[in-house]
């Protein structure tokens, strides 16, 4: 929703917000539901007044089977469609009733801005299944330890429009065949909040066709023990990042057992204002962020910065990156933190690829393939949704290398990765959302 409509809730009461429902039962299909739950119908468009319903001109036909109130129809729709419910920010546990009881379907669950839930969920014939996941959802405001608002996020003006910052959980269902009989969500008070502190290779990327491994990270998780905070944004420095606010949010939210992801370099290099030199003023303000962090019961990851795509003759990656992933390994040694070496996992990936086919991992593709793209594309620094589903694997691999408690939390079946084998590009299926947007997102 536009940040407009966000400035103007602002203006409500800390008793108002504290009064808001944040436990919700919705049967959709019919306005047949199922007894303790709220009837989803086609017609049900979000507003501010019921606080849910379908957003972003989402259009959806109900299908009715008959029989079970709950599981007998359903919602579903030849294009990705949109429910937004209006809540505080937090974690919530989302569970879904998928399926049809006379039919097949094949639905794949994103929230906010494309961030990755649920993956290519199959049913069988007349088979139903129940799948939960475990959300993070932010707004700008920063509150103190007595709840009262102390400070804003200073947010750019791109973000007006991305499906977060603004109280609402915005869930995207897409597929070929997606078919949503019924929606819990409970608040989720309890689960290790992993909090990404990074820039463009890292956020939630809200326009096809680029994306980034923090957006992808939360398909490897278990629901229910552990969320993704993803507070990265693109072009940001970790100077910016501070002095925007974004870590005041982090640390507003932060509670002894979360983590704080910290990757950072590729703005950082650059001259100018919020420069930082790797081996004193980048190392010292890793080391202020670790000790904040520690402070406040967390564990501090830090993450090196993943290698552009950039080969020599020979194929092999040359390192646009200077001494700071190095500077970065030696802050880990020092200070005795969890290290995830992506720049080094990186490496062997792209050469894995090779230059040819590492073209699929990046935004490059030719003109006219997206809607209102007239010009090919070509951006060696982020990635294609394939490419950073790949980077997230990655991230995952590292965080079972580091030992972090929180890799038991991690889905068992998605932990085998060997980057020097990725995963082939044509078996990688990413229905794509109904946003789009040619326009190369800050920070190179």
């Amino acid at each position: 929703m536009k940040l407009l409509w966000f400035s103007l809730l602002l203006n409500i009461t800390v008793a108002t917000i504290q009064a808001q429902t944040t436990s919700y039962k919705f049967d959709f299909g019919t306005d047949r539901a199922a007894k303790g739950y709220i009837a989803v119908t086609p017609t049900t468009a979000f507003s501010y007044k019921t606080g849910y319903g379908f957003d972003q001109g989402s259009t959806v036909e109900a299908i009715d089977r008959g029989g079970n109130a709950l599981t007998g129809d359903y919602i579903t729709s030849n294009k990705p469609f949109y429910f937004s419910v209006k809540l505080p920010d937090g974690n919530y546990d989302v569970k879904l009733i998928l399926g049809d009881a006379k039919g097949t379907s094949a639905t794949t669950v994103r929230a906010e801005c494309r961030r990755l839930m649920l993956e290519n969920i199959r049913t069988e014939n007349g088979k139903q299944v129940t799948r939960t996941f475990t959300v993070h959802i932010k707004d700008s405001v920063i509150k103190d330890d007595h709840n009262k608002v102390i400070s804003n996020v200073k947010l750019k003006s791109r973000e007006s429009d991305y499906l977060h910052w603004d109280n609402l959980l915005t869930i995207e269902f897409n597929d070929s065949l997606p078919k949503v009989c019924a929606m819990e969500i409970v608040p989720n008070e309890v689960a290790a909040t992993i909090f990404l502190a990074g820039n463009s290779t890292v956020v939630d990327q809200a326009r096809e066709p680029w994306a980034a491994w923090g957006q992808m990270i939360p398909r490897f998780f278990e629901p229910y023990v552990t969320a993704i905070g993803n507070y990265a944004e693109s072009g940001e420095t970790m100077k910016a990042f501070a002095r925007e606010r974004r870590l005041d949010k982090i640390w507003s939210l932060a509670k002894p057992g979360d983590y704080l992801f910290i990757e950072f370099t590729h703005n950082d290099q650059k001259p100018g204002g919020n420069h930082l030199d790797p081996f004193t003023t980048y190392k010292q303000t890793l080391k202020e962020w670790i000790a904040e962090a520690r402070k406040r019961g967390m564990t501090p990851v830090l993450v090196t910065s993943m290698h552009r795509r950039n080969f020599d003759s020979s194929s092999h990656i040359i390192n646009t990156l200077g001494d700071y992933p190095e500077a970065m390994r030696q802050t880990a040694a020092e200070e005795k933190v969890a290290l995830i070496d992506l720049n080094a996992m990186s490496k062997t990936l792209y050469e894995a690829w090779g230059p040819e086919t590492s073209l699929k991992a990046f935004v490059h593709y030719p003109a006219n393939t997206f809607p209102g793209q007239t010009t090919a594309l070509a951006d060696n620094t982020h990635f294609s949704p394939y490419g950073a589903y790949e980077l997230a694997r990655c991230i995952v691999k590292g965080i079972v290398a580091a030992n972090l408690p929180v890799a038991k939390y991690l889905i068992k079946s998605t932990i085998e990765f060997d980057p020097a084998h990725p995963d082939a590009v044509g078996n990688f299926f990413w229905p794509q959302s109904a946003f789009v947007n040619a326009v190369k997102p800050d920070g190179n």
